[in-house]
């Protein structure tokens, strides 16, 4: 990892993050969804997404998938490599925040010390950890993608829940059934949001 140029230095701007969260109306926070491939985490964030929008929230949605386009295209599925995949999300997630935006995010990211790396990038209070728990034979069975066939067939190594472990969130705060309908897992998304005073709508 490069090391930090102290010639490098964080810049004080006059707009604050608390004046731009008066401008969006509530508070910038990350919603950081986990689970296995096929849990329904992006279907959950994606829907929950569409809410806000419906209720003047400013939000930006952050998907797995979309940041190895651009912005994590470098890297592979290696350990290291999925390491530096969620640090760089991280970062991209704090500066959201601190732009008053609502960021839902939806990587597997299996690793607890990754997920508490980008709680501590966030801040307290920032992070809301989401877990999607899905069991493995329901996942397995959706493969959306046909990840698990080529898992089980030996074509795709470091596949989490087959060969690469996933560890599942101790407390969470936001722990749900994966298996219920989409709508059902909104609605206690939203609660959750308007109980710890990030929406008032």
């Amino acid at each position: 990892m490069a090391q930090h140029d102290d010639n490098v230095v964080w810049h004080a701007h006059p707009v604050t993050a608390e004046q731009r969260e008066q401008l969006h109306g509530h508070r910038g926070v990350v919603l950081w969804f986990t689970g296995l491939s096929g849990s329904g985490k992006s279907t959950a964030a994606g829907a929950l997404e569409e809410a806000l929008h419906r209720l003047g929230v400013s939000t930006y949605l952050l998907d797995g998938d979309n940041v190895r386009h651009g912005l994590c295209r470098d890297l592979g599925f290696n350990d290291e490599d999925r390491k530096e995949n969620i640090r760089r999300v991280g970062e991209v997630s704090r500066l959201m925040v601190d732009a008053g935006l609502v960021v839902l995010t939806a990587f597997i990211s299996p690793h607890r010390a990754e997920r508490q790396m980008v709680r501590e990038q966030v801040g307290e209070g920032r992070f809301f950890e989401v877990f999607v728990d899905t069991p493995l034979a329901i996942c397995e069975n959706r493969d959306p993608k046909g990840l698990y066939k080529k898992a089980r067939a030996g074509e795709l190594k470091h596949f989490t829940g087959i060969d690469s472990v996933y560890e599942a969130p101790q407390t969470p705060e936001m722990h749900l059934d994966g298996e219920q309908l989409v709508t059902n897992l909104v609605s206690r998304l939203l609660d959750l949001l308007r109980q710890s005073d990030i929406i008032r709508s």
